[in-house]
C-alpha cells in the first residue's frame, strides 16, 4: 500500500513544523513548496518538493508552482471512480492539504502599499488548493487553520482517522477562508477602481469574540471585525480593566463614538440604549466637558457609557469619581499612568483606549443593515455640507449659531424623529433634553422641554428632519426656545416660520436631513 500524502504550503508557518514532524512520524510523504519546504528541512523532517513531484519548475517568480494536474488531479480526483484514469496519467492522491493563505490583509493593513504591491500579495494557487480540497473533504482532509494541526495530528494517529463529521467541518471552515479573504480583496480593490456601493460581492468579518447573549438573554450573539480595516474600528480598541464587553455595550459605544468624534472641540457624550442623554464641548478639556454632559440626564445616565474625544489625564479621572455615577464604559484616545490607576477604583467599570489616529480617520467601507433575506448598504452619515438659510425675519446672533451648530451635530446621531434642545454655558455648549424615537415630531418636542434640566428660555432647538405642522414650533417657542435649526421642505414651511416670526424665534434651514433609524 502506497504512502498517504500530505501537501503542506503555508504563508502562516505557525505550528508547522510540528505537524509535519508529527505526520513524518506516522509514515506520510510530504510534499511542500518554497519557504515552507525550506522550514520543514530545517527542523530535520523529509520533504519532498513540489517541483520534484510534478517535474515541472517553478516560474514566473515563484506565481505558477502548484497550478499543475498532478497536484490538482490528485487533490480532486475521486478515489471511488478517477483511479484508472490517475494510474494512467501517473497521478498519486492527495490526502491531506495544510494551506494558508499569502498576507494580503497584513500587506494592505500595514501602510498604504502600492497597488503592485498589494497585488503581488494575492494569492492564487492557494486558494485553489484549498478549495478543491474542501470540495473533495470526503477523500481530503483540508486544514486552513494552525489551531487545528493538534488535533488532525492526534486523530490521525488512532485506527479510525478523522470522522466524515469532521472532515466537513474542515471543509466548510476552509470554505469560509477563501470567501473572507477574497471579500477583503475585493473591498480594498473596489475602494480604489470603483468607489461605492459595491454590485457584488462578500461582506467580510471575523469573529474577534464570543459574546454571552445578544440584545437580550435568549438570544446568541458574537462580535465580528472587517478584516484588513484600520481606522474606526472597534477591533483596534484596547481593554485596560473590566468584564468583556457585551452586545449592546459593543452597540452603545458605537453609537457614542459616532458622536463624540462629530463634536467640535474638547467634547463627551454619555449614551444610553444607542442614544446621547448628554453632550457637551468646553474649551477648558475633557473633565469639563464630562461635568456638563452628566449635568444634561444624570437620571438617564446611570449604567451608560461615557466617550471623550480627547485623551483624559488624572484630573479628569477625578471629575468621573466625583460624579458617583455608576457607568458600564469608559472610553478615550489615550489615558496618562495616573489616569489609568485612578480608574483601577473602579473594577467593574470598562476602561477602553481608542487608536490615537481614530479623530483623524473616516469610517471604513459603507454602513450595512440585516434584513430579513438580504442587506441595506449605504453610505455613512458623517455629516453633509450645507449652507444655513434664515428662513425667519430676525437671524441667529453668534452665540445661538454657535449653539446651533452643537445641536445639530448631536441632533443627527439620536434615533429620529429626534429633537434636542443645547444651551451655552461658561463657555461651552450642553445638551439641554432630547426627544429620541418618536412616532411623531410634536411629542419629540414635548419630550425634550419635559426632559429639559436647565431654564428652557434661551436654548436653541436642532430637527432631524422638517417640521410638518407649526404645532412643534409653538410648543418649543412658548417653553422659550429661542432659535431653531433644521432641514426645511416642508409644504408647511410658509406656517413654520410665521409661527417663529410671531414668537421672535430665528429659524434657520440646512437643507439636509438626518433620519437615524
Amino acid at each position: 500500500m502506497s504512502r498517504p500524502i500530505a501537501l503542506l504550503s503555508v504563508s502562516d508557518k505557525t505550528g508547522i513544523v510540528e505537524l509535519g514532524k508529527r505526520l513524518s512520524e506516522l509514515g506520510w510523504l510530504i510534499l511542500s513548496t518554497g519557504g515552507t519546504g525550506s522550514a520543514l528541512r530545517a527542523a530535520g523532517v523529509e520533504v519532498t518538493s513540489v517541483s520534484d513531484h510534478t517535474g515541472a519548475p517553478e516560474i514566473f517568480g515563484g506565481r505558477v508552482k502548484t497550478l499543475h494536474p498532478k497536484i490538482h488531479g490528485g487533490i480532486l480526483g475521486r478515489r471511488d471512480g478517477d483511479q484508472p484514469e490517475a494510474d494512467a496519467n501517473d497521478i498519486s492522491w492527495i490526502d491531506l492539504v495544510a494551506v494558508n493563505l499569502y498576507p494580503f490583509e497584513e500587506t494592505i493593513s500595514s501602510g498604504e502599499p502600492t497597488m503592485a504591491e498589494a497585488i503581488e500579495k494575492i494569492d492564487i494557487g492557494g486558494p485553489t488548493m484549498v478549495r478543491a480540497a474542501a470540495k473533495n473533504h470526503r477523500d481530503v482532509i483540508i486544514v486552513v487553520d494552525p489551531s487545528d494541526y493538534t488535533a488532525i495530528g492526534e486523530q490521525l494517529a488512532n485506527p479510525e482517522g478523522v470522522s466524515a463529521e469532521q472532515r466537513a467541518q474542515l471543509a466548510l471552515k476552509a470554505f469560509r477562508h477563501t470567501a473572507a479573504y477574497d471579500s477583503v480583496i475585493s473591498g480594498w480593490l473596489g475602494e480604489r477602481v470603483q468607489p461605492g456601493l459595491p454590485e457584488e460581492g462578500g461582506l467580510p468579518f471575523r469573529q474577534v469574540q464570543s459574546l454571552r447573549y445578544g440584545e437580550n438573554p435568549h438570544q446568541k450573539a458574537v462580535f465580528c471585525s472587517e478584516p484588513g480595516v484600520g481606522g474606526r474600528s472597534l477591533a483596534r480598541m484596547i481593554q485596560h480593566q473590566g468584564k468583556h464587553l457585551s452586545y449592546n455595550n459593543i452597540a452603545d459605544l458605537d453609537a457614542a463614538l459616532r458622536a463624540v468624534f462629530d463634536l467640535e472641540g474638547p467634547g463627551c457624550v454619555v449614551v444610553k440604549h444607542a442614544n446621547p442623554c448628554g453632550a457637551a464641548v468646553h474649551p477648558d478639556g475633557p473633565a469639563r466637558a464630562f461635568q456638563l454632559a452628566l449635568s444634561s440626564d444624570p437620571v438617564s445616565a446611570f449604567g451608560g457609557i461615557v466617550v471623550f474625544n480627547r485623551p483624559i489625564d488624572g484630573d479628569d479621572v477625578r471629575a468621573l469619581r466625583q460624579a458617583r455615577t455608576f457607568f458600564e464604559i469608559v472610553a478615550a484616545p489615550g489615558y496618562t499612568e495616573q489616569a489609568l490607576e485612578r480608574l483601577k477604583a473602579r473594577e467593574k467599570l470598562r476602561v477602553l483606549e481608542l487608536p490615537a489616529d481614530w479623530g483623524d480617520s473616516e469610517s471604513p467601507s459603507f454602513d450595512v443593515k440585516r434584513v430579513q433575506g438580504g442587506w441595506l448598504l449605504q453610505s455613512w452619515d458623517q455629516g453633509a455640507a450645507f449652507e444655513p438659510t434664515t428662513s425667519t425675519k430676525r437671524g441667529p446672533t453668534d452665540e445661538e449659531a454657535a449653539c446651533m451648530d452643537f445641536a445639530w451635530r448631536v441632533c443627527r446621531h439620536v434615533k429620529s424623529n429626534a429633537i434636542v434642545l443645547a444651551v451655552a454655558q461658561d463657555g461651552g455648549f450642553v445638551l439641554n433634553g432630547v426627544g429620541a424615537g418618536q412616532m411623531s415630531r410634536v411629542d419629540a418636542v414635548r419630550l425634550a422641554t419635559e426632559k429639559a434640566r436647565r431654564p428652557i428660555a434661551g436654548s436653541v432647538l436642532a430637527s432631524d428632519a422638517f417640521f410638518p405642522f407649526p404645532d412643534g414650533v409653538e410648543i418649543a417657542a412658548k417653553a422659550g426656545v429661542s432659535a431653531i435649526i433644521q432641514p426645511g421642505a416642508s409644504i408647511r414651511d410658509e406656517e413654520v416660520i410665521a409661527m417663529a416670526d410671531a414668537h421672535d424665534v430665528a429659524m434657520v434651514f440646512t437643507g439636509v436631513r438626518h433620519f437615524r433609524h
